[in-house]
């Protein structure tokens, strides 16, 4: 969402790598590596933790709408704590695939064809 494909696509190759690998898990229905629960972005919202290439990077993402998995946020952190400033973004970008996932489930069952009997 946004511009996190951007901000990955600038991350060490290393990083890059772990973070493909991670998404890949979560996309197949697995649980990611290294991933903690950041409820303070969103009901349901991780972050996967990666430390590599001499720095902190981070990952967030939400795979709790239907099939979709919503990467919300990637950045490289700076301190231990993460910033009021990710956070913020991430809640933003939750608040967005939380009502994208809604038209989306909407569409579909617009989409359902319709089983009454004739």
């Amino acid at each position: 969402m946004g511009y996190t494909k951007d901000v990955m696509s600038a991350f060490p190759d290393e990083v890059k790598q772990v973070g493909g690998e991670e998404l890949f898990r979560i996309q197949c229905g697995l649980d990611a590596n290294d991933a903690a629960p950041m409820g303070d972005v969103g009901p349901g919202t991780y972050e996967i933790v990666i430390s590599k290439a001499g720095g902190w990077f981070r990952i967030f993402y939400v795979a709790k709408f239907g099939d979709a998995v919503y990467v919300l946020h990637a950045f490289q952190k700076k301190t231990n704590a993460t910033s009021k400033g990710d956070i913020d973004i991430g809640k933003r970008r939750y608040a967005l695939a939380e009502a994208d996932s809604k038209l989306a489930a909407a569409g579909a069952q617009k989409a359902a064809p319709n089983k009454t009997k004739q």
